[in-house]
């Protein structure tokens, strides 16, 4: 969750309570209880926080553009844009990964 936090520039708590309000966000729990995000989840608190703190969204507001977002005939275009965003986010985490492979601190 550290990690996700720093990239989001949020708290865990609201990343928690996103969750909770946001039926889309579903990330996987390991053994040990910790959040797993997938690339999805990632993408999805991205738009979150565009909707909600960039645009000055409710969340209830926020999660209706979020499902109008994903039925809009202009779907095509922003499927696009959210496969680039994947991209970049998992090139995030392979930097970092490599960052700690090679004895950096990740951060």
């Amino acid at each position: 969750m550290g990690e996700v936090e720093r990239l989001l520039s949020l708290p865990a708590s609201t990343l928690r309570y996103w969750e909770r309000e946001f039926s889309l966000l579903a990330p996987r729990k390991d053994q040990f209880g910790r959040r797993r995000y997938s690339e999805s989840d990632i993408r999805l608190f991205l738009r979150i926080k565009h909707l909600a703190l960039g645009r000055g969204l409710g969340l209830s507001a926020a999660a209706e553009r979020l499902l109008s977002e994903l039925g809009s005939p202009r779907s095509e275009s922003r499927a696009c844009l959210a496969e680039l965003r994947g991209e970049l986010i998992g090139l995030y985490f392979a930097a970092l990964e490599a960052g700690r492979l090679l004895g950096g601190s990740g951060k």
